[in-house]
């Protein structure tokens, strides 16, 4: 899999002569430090050092799982970053796979998920589960109502924002959606609403890794 990968640069490489014949035997050498996690080499050729890191499989997976984990429903990035980084991602890496992962459904359930929950309200087998989803955009359409008066805007930011149990991009976006609020600025709402969840959550995972380090 590794010589498949990299046996299209190699060719490149050679065909154009970008670098000489050494700088391709560092750049082979290179290609086969890969430990379980990732590997990292320093080249260095004529006082010119190059820091190159490769993944292995198995980081890849948690790219991939993070980044799907901040897409689930009610636990989004909420549950993607502490996740992410138990699985040995960079803090920062988890926080941008999960806000990315977490942003992309919300365009999709803003103009298409209201419609396809009250088609299958009432359907046999989907009907409780539609139902539900349903009653929660409400009752969370109900709490920005409540909560929101003329600022509407901070009210949905908050509420996606603030990780509570029952909030976040998923319920906020439905909510925004069965209230005929503005697409654009609903959009720009939720956006900020998720980098607050993604600040507050990175901040609480840090301090309980750091908190778990120090007992054990």
């Amino acid at each position: 899999m590794v010589l498949y990968f990299f046996h299209f640069p190699y060719i490149f490489i050679k065909r154009y002569r970008i670098c000489t014949p050494m700088h391709m035997r560092y750049f082979v050498l290179a290609a086969f430090s890969l430990t379980t996690d990732y590997g990292c080499t320093i080249i260095e050729y004529n006082g010119l050092k190059t820091n190159i890191t490769f993944f292995s499989e198995a980081y890849m997976k948690a790219y991939i799982l993070t980044f799907l984990i901040s897409m689930v429903p009610l636990v989004e990035l909420r549950a993607g970053i502490p996740a992410g980084v138990a699985m040995g991602l960079d803090w920062r890496v988890a926080v941008a796979l999960c806000t990315i992962g977490n942003m992309v459904p919300v365009p999709i359930i803003f103009f298409f998920a209201r419609r396809v929950l009250e088609w299958g309200a009432d359907k046999p087998v989907i009907g409780k589960f539609f139902t539900w989803c349903l009653k929660k955009g409400h009752h969370g359409g109900e709490k920005l109502k409540a909560k929101a008066g003329k600022g509407m805007f901070w009210a949905l930011l908050l509420f996606v924002g603030i990780p509570l149990p029952g909030t976040g991009a998923w319920t906020g976006t439905l909510a925004a959606s069965l209230l005929d609020l503005d697409f654009k600025k609903s959009i720009v709402a939720i956006t900020c609403g998720v980098l607050l969840a993604a600040v507050i959550i990175t901040v609480a995972t840090l301090l309980g890794f750091a908190a778990f380090v120090a007992v054990s």
